[in-house]
């Protein structure tokens, strides 16, 4: 027992790091500060271990970089749009965004018969602050198939539009995405609030906030960003009168 109380800094210390770097709900901090090495171990055992499981997107970044590889090789014996197109799929998934535009616009100067190469060029575009190339690519997608990517394509279409300041036109893309997924609700929240309809806003956010009581862990886990940045927009938002 001795030898377990011995190892209960370390226990809070790595589960204080982990806290700081997940932000998960507030009173795990005084679970992990007051219940000593039993709470940093009921700390570890209920959100830290199911958490590893968000991890294996970071292992298979290693055979990405590796298939990266072999097709930044392959393309230049055989330059096919297929080809370029999943190299750009695999380097925007790695967040290279200019390399990953410069596949998808190879990809596309030979086929346009399919929107996905448009859909993801408007994302890197995007991604590099370069909105205005983005849009078009948007617009073609949204307007061929409005829920392509689970309706992410409206959205990265809603906020190009309110990006380069045309808000009267993002508006209604934004209206019909308040019941899709957390970070469309999120982001359309946000929205509003910057046109100074808080109470649409603070509506959205009380969606979000009982989606959360009714989400299992896992998805809380996966979606805790969006909920966290909702959370921040709820306590930034003037008080109702």
């Amino acid at each position: 027992m001795r030898g377990f109380f011995g190892w209960g800094f370390l226990l809070q210390l790595i589960a204080i790091v982990h806290f700081i770097r997940r932000r998960p709900e507030t009173f795990w901090l005084w679970i992990i500060f007051l219940g000593g090495p039993i709470g940093a171990t009921a700390y570890i055992l209920i959100e830290m271990i199911p958490d590893l499981g968000l991890l294996r997107g970071s292992m298979k970044g290693f055979s990405r970089r590796k298939r990266i590889g072999d097709l930044e090789s392959l393309v230049l014996v055989n330059p096919s749009p297929g080809n370029y197109e999943e190299l750009g799929d695999l380097l925007l998934e790695e967040k290279r965004y200019k390399r990953a535009r410069e596949c998808f616009d190879l990809a596309i100067n030979v086929r346009t018969d399919t929107i996905d190469p448009f859909y993801r060029r408007g994302i890197s575009a995007f991604e590099l602050g370069d909105v205005s190339a983005a849009l078009p690519d948007f617009e073609r997608v949204v307007k061929e198939s409005p829920k392509y990517d689970y309706s992410r394509a409206r959205l990265y279409y809603a906020r190009a539009l309110a990006g380069i300041g045309r808000p009267d036109q993002a508006t209604p893309v934004f209206e019909s995405l308040t019941e899709g997924t957390t970070e469309a609700v999120c982001y359309a929240a946000e929205f509003f609030a910057t046109r100074e309809r808080n109470d649409e806003a603070k509506q959205l956010l009380d969606v979000i906030a009982l989606r959360k009581r009714t989400m299992p862990a896992y998805q809380r886990r996966r979606e805790r960003p969006w909920l966290r940045r909702a959370s921040s927009l709820r306590r930034r938002l003037p008080l109702t009168n």
